[in-house]
């Protein structure tokens, strides 16, 4: 039998695939308890510190250790850096200063800090849509009620 270690593989980076498998469940925790939460119920002072504190925890994941731990393993793992050009498959990317076609020069580290801005997008993304869940977890949707082709409610006399 053949044992692959697939985080031996090159490229693989173990804190920056736990940040960011950790920090999105921590994001996504939110759901179950907005589900099992009242939504009439007031926050106390404590619940309200507590959460306040939860939320400015995964803020600070999100926008700062994981693009750090990016940004850490593509420089020192990957060696993504300005002296390292993008040349693509069969050297499609290779620059005309350096005897390619391309017209602009792209290195690694502009490709790094593109994945961070990426990164960053994913979780402002998250953050934006579970804000507006929490807020909108206690509305009701009316049923739309069956109009005639003149704009009367269509009502079942009994």
């Amino acid at each position: 039998m053949l044992a692959i270690d697939i985080l031996r593989w090159p490229g693989v980076n173990q804190a920056f695939l736990f940040s960011l498998v950790f920090t999105t469940l921590l994001a996504l925790v939110i759901i179950p308890i907005g589900q099992r939460r009242r939504v009439d119920r007031k926050a106390t002072w404590g619940e309200a510190m507590l959460g306040a504190a939860y939320v400015f925890a995964v803020l600070f994941l999100a926008f700062g250790v994981v693009p750090h731990q990016f940004m850490d393993h593509a420089d020192k793992d990957l060696g993504w850096n300005k002296d390292k050009l993008v040349y693509g498959p069969f050297n499609i990317l290779k620059p005309d200063t350096v005897g390619g076609s391309f017209p602009m020069t792209i290195s690694y580290e502009a490709v790094r800090d593109i994945i961070v801005v990426v990164i960053h997008v994913f979780y402002i993304g998250l953050m934006i849509y579970l804000f507006s869940w929490w807020q909108k977890r206690g509305e009701v949707v009316a049923k739309e009620i069956v109009t005639s082709s003149y704009g009367r409610p269509l009502v079942k006399k009994s």
